[in-house]
């Protein structure tokens, strides 16, 4: 895990965010230091810009929501320059974030590259034996141990599917009534 971290996202962190001995009195760690960076720290740096992206968001709404839309009455001039001017710097910052977030999003795909197991095929169960798996033979007992799983399952799930029609029923009985007490 000798990765580091470009140095326009390091610059671009608070300072609460760099490694110890990185702050702004103290001398710089060696280059060696922020080489081993953790993956851990990478996504807690990572969900921390992406709440700095909500709340950056939030008063974006906040700052539109305030702004009155023309209609026909003139407003001072420098109030909606004023606040176009905090809405273009949101707007940037914003898009600053974005990148930071990219960075580390990179940075830690780079990093946990050998953990990533390739995506996983979810296959509901069905009634047709699938072709290609190759079964070796087996002693009777384990086929018939199968087929006994294999029937066990077949009951659950039809007693499932009944519970649901059930359910399903009844929420339809009570909603009906409920309608028809308003």
């Amino acid at each position: 895990m000798s990765a580091s971290l470009p140095p326009k996202a390091m610059a671009g962190m608070p300072q609460s965010h760099l490694p110890p001995g990185a702050g702004p009195g103290q001398p710089a760690p060696p280059q060696g230091a922020l080489r081993e960076i953790s993956p851990v720290f990478l996504c807690r740096i990572g969900q921390e810009t992406v709440q700095d992206i909500v709340t950056r968001t939030m008063e974006i709404f906040q700052i539109t929501r305030a702004t009155q839309l023309p209609n026909g009455v003139t407003q001072s001039q420098p109030m909606y320059q004023d606040r176009f001017g905090k809405l273009q710097e949101h707007l940037r910052q914003l898009g600053l974030l974005f990148r930071k977030l990219r960075l580390l999003y990179e940075r830690c795909m780079e990093m946990t590259f050998d953990l990533h197991e390739g995506p996983a095929e979810l296959v509901p169960y069905g009634v047709e034996e699938s072709s290609s798996v190759r079964v070796e033979p087996c002693s009777p007992a384990v086929l018939q141990e199968r087929q006994e799983v294999l029937e066990r399952v077949r009951q659950k799930n039809q007693e499932m599917k009944t519970l649901m029609d059930q359910m399903r029923n009844l929420l339809w009985d009570i909603n009906a009534m409920l309608s028809l007490r308003k």
